[in-house]
């Protein structure tokens, strides 16, 4: 720990398990106070279990066990209202916002998922970015930095948006490509105030939604009932390099680099964490 953080509030949503939660610790390990929101309930289409009031509750204990202050807030990101309240109350309690790390995303996949699947990947993964920026912008000084999550699998056509994976996966893609749009976007509306807007696009995650029978059998359409065993040789295929996936921590190593001085002119940047995943699909001459 070296203290990059000391004196500052970070929101983070979805921070009740996965990413989220090794996002907020991360911050907190370099001095940042954290405003945790998550949903804390399913959410019909997602045909895997989300988080609880219980995982919530832990992510703020391993916080306070730091050493850091931490209010958490039970809150839906597709509700304005809901989620303006809980940075309110936060902000309210611990005195600033300095840092907004848009992170909650679902990933409803598979055929049998209903339309309304891709709507409700479209609101949680990029509507919820949006409400997140903006219920947390009027309380944002010059210095503050605002870091979405965005997605490997959703800047590559024909992953995770292939008509197989059902109406979830082309909303989760066409989420994830809105928010990198979304930040490149803010990014210049927000600098003449120096306020940065970056997004983090990972590849796959050793979190949950990876770890799910929908995303098994993406991994392994050959298998009636995959398990985790027969999907893990097939992560692999994502990345040249030699890797299933990465963890939760090489992410939030990045969202730390963004959220610190370290990065105080850094804004609009597509940063991609992904062990080569997207490389395929770009030029030495492509924007990064």
């Amino acid at each position: 720990m070296s203290d990059r953080l000391a004196g500052r509030v970070a929101l983070v949503t979805g921070a009740a398990r996965g990413q989220g939660r090794s996002h907020a610790l991360r911050l907190a390990e370099e001095g940042a106070d954290i405003i945790a929101v998550d949903i804390c309930q399913d959410i019909e289409t997602n045909h895997y279990p989300l988080s609880t009031l219980d995982d919530l509750a832990e992510t703020a204990r391993q916080i306070e066990k730091l050493d850091r202050r931490v209010v958490t807030r039970q809150a839906d990101v597709r509700e304005r209202s809901a989620l303006a309240a809980a940075v309110d109350a936060g902000v309210a309690e611990l005195g600033r916002l300095d840092i907004v790390v848009a992170n909650a995303g679902i990933c409803p996949l598979g055929p049998d998922v209903p339309p309304q699947g891709f709507l409700d990947a479209v609101s949680v993964d990029l509507v919820g970015v949006i409400n997140a920026v903006d219920v947390a912008l009027r309380h944002l000084t010059a210095g503050a930095s605002i870091i979405a999550t965005g997605s490997v699998a959703g800047l590559l056509p024909g992953s995770v948006d292939n008509p197989a994976n059902g109406p979830g996966g082309a909303g989760y893609g066409h989420a994830k490509r809105g928010v990198a749009r979304f930040v490149h976007d803010l990014a210049l509306q927000l600098a003449p105030h120096s306020i940065r807007v970056n997004a983090v696009h990972p590849t796959n995650v050793n979190t949950d939604m990876l770890n799910s029978a929908p995303m098994y059998k993406i991994f392994r359409p050959d298998l009636e009932n995959p398990t985790r065993e027969d999907a893990v040789p097939a992560f692999g295929a994502m990345q040249p390099m030699p890797i299933g996936f990465v963890e939760p921590q090489d992410i939030s190593n990045a969202v730390l680099f963004l959220a610190s001085d370290e990065a105080r002119y850094v804004t609009g940047l597509q940063l991609k964490v992904d062990a080569g995943a997207l490389l395929a699909a770009t030029s030495s001459g492509a924007p990064g």
